[in-house]
């Protein structure tokens, strides 16, 4: 699996909704790559934030969009040689 595969499942990946083939892949992939582990790790803290912290302070729908639309940014700036 390479990188840009894997965040196209992360989201499922973390809900424990992958098959045995691709959550195979997908673990094999984390274990050798360090970027690939820190985005997921991530990903799960901010889950985890969200979940305590989010629904009591609340996000506008227009904050939503620019953080969204930031980390889409982002992801798509990522230099090619990092797959």
């Amino acid at each position: 699996m390479e990188c840009q595969e894997l965040i196209k499942y992360l989201s499922d990946y973390i809900d424990n909704r992958l098959d045995e083939d691709l959550t195979r892949a997908a673990q094999e992939h984390l274990a050798t790559c360090h970027n690939c582990h820190v985005v997921l790790d991530s990903t799960q803290k901010t889950i985890l934030l969200y979940r305590q912290y989010g629904q009591e302070t609340g996000m506008t729908q227009k904050r939503h969009e620019s953080l969204y639309n930031q980390i889409a940014a982002a992801f798509s700036k990522r230099p090619e040689s990092d797959t």
